[in-house]
């Protein structure tokens, strides 16, 4: 059974806290040892300890090296990754880390990933907090990894570059697509080495999934803020679905009355809004006041896209205000699959309910394309593609 880890990033997440939370769970600060030290990075070692952070108790590791002069770029830091005592697995997903980081920074320098000399992210103690992390999680057996919305915190900071807005550039390059949680704090919350670790890392963010928790650990962070408890929790389990969903998540619907706008230009809108990443798109007709027929525009969308997708409707359409909602969601284990058919291959999907025979979808594109083609009615090619996958099933038996 796939472990899940939920990461609960309450007051952000950073690498530091990362290991903490994974030592506090379980991992033997020795085995991260052994890693970090095949990386040949002098005098590199980690120590936990345990903290207070408002009254509640968390682990806290400390990266102890020697002081730095010089600062690393991309290849270096791969050239130590590589050396290590890592499997293949555990190298490849740092390598994705800090390939990541490298590509924010060079985004907000105006440059390419060769030129990047990295200034806090390749010290040794960010290294060893992204493969550290890494190693970590898999000495766990952690086969899928969630996350909750992330603050970054707000006011400024002095790194290399100088002093920085929250969140820090390369952070905000790091979390497109991330959805952002409010915080009161002014500090910064969410590092550049842990919103790296956890755009690679994490494969959704949402609420808690439904799970059974079999562990829990808490990793501090250097600050003791007021406001809330400086802990990032991993909560360790398996899924209540047993498999049954894909993933739990939320995302955002957008709507709008319209009542006074052509057919032509709510298609046009309509086809805008698929172009910039809706997840769907539909209408309804509904009445209004004063008896008026109207068209009620519904788009639904990840949290990351809302903002961007309003602006679409803003611009488009005549409404002055638009309706803004969270939806909770569970979406089936899907796969995409090709059935052979006389006519060729039909690309389509595979959804699976738990342990109940997989349901297969041909996709309409490669239908319409063979119908088109073959001058066949859409209809019997549908049915052609679901009976070739038919066969291969029952082949398979």
């Amino acid at each position: 059974m796939t472990k899940l880890a939920y990461l609960d990033c309450a007051c952000g997440i950073s690498g530091d806290m990362t290991l903490g939370a994974l030592v506090d769970a379980g991992v033997k600060i020795e085995d991260l040892n052994a890693v970090i030290g095949s990386l040949g990075l002098p005098d590199c070692r980690l120590v936990a300890e345990e903290v207070r952070r408002q009254g509640f108790r968390a682990t806290k590791v400390n990266v102890m090296y020697p002081p730095e002069r010089e600062h690393r770029n991309l290849r270096q830091i791969l050239a130590l990754i590589d050396s290590g005592r890592l499997t293949e697995r555990q190298k490849d997903t740092a390598r994705k880390i800090f390939t990541r980081l490298a590509e924010a920074e060079a985004k907000v320098h105006g440059t390419d990933i060769d030129k990047i000399h990295f200034h806090e992210a390749g010290a040794a103690d960010a290294i060893a907090d992204v493969v550290g992390a890494v190693a970590g999680f898999d000495m766990l057996d952690v086969g899928r990894i969630m996350a909750s919305p992330v603050p970054t915190g707000w006011g400024t900071i002095k790194i290399a570059h100088g002093q920085c807005s929250i969140p820090a550039p390369a952070t905000a390059e790091l979390l497109q697509g991330v959805p952002l949680a409010d915080s009161s704090i002014q500090g910064e919350l969410t590092t550049p080495t842990g919103a790296a670790i956890l755009s690679v890392l994490a494969e959704d963010f949402g609420p808690v999934p439904p799970m059974i928790i079999r562990q829990i650990g808490c990793g501090a962070g250097s600050n003791d803020w007021t406001e809330r408890p400086n802990i990032l929790r991993i909560l360790l389990g398996e899924s209540v679905a047993a498999g049954d969903f894909a993933r739990s998540d939320q995302i955002y619907q957008l709507e709008t009355n319209l009542d006074d706008l052509s057919g032509e230009l709510i298609g046009y809108c309509i086809e805008r809004l698929w172009d910039a990443g809706a997840l769907d798109v539909y209408t309804a007709a509904i009445g209004m006041k004063k008896n008026r027929p109207g068209v009620l525009l519904s788009v639904l969308c990840r949290p990351a896209e809302a903002d961007r997708l309003e602006q679409i409707i803003f611009r488009e359409t005549s409404t002055l205000g638009i309706r803004r909602s969270t939806i909770d969601r569970h979406v089936l284990a899907r796969q995409s699959h090709a059935v052979d058919t006389v006519w060729g291959p039909i690309q389509g999907k595979i959804a699976r309910l738990g342990g109940n025979t997989p349901r297969f979808t041909p996709e309409f594109d490669a239908c319409r394309r063979i119908a088109l083609e073959h001058d066949l009615p859409l209809g019997d090619v549908y049915e052609a593609a679901q009976k070739a996958f038919d066969a291969s099933r029952a082949a398979e038996k």
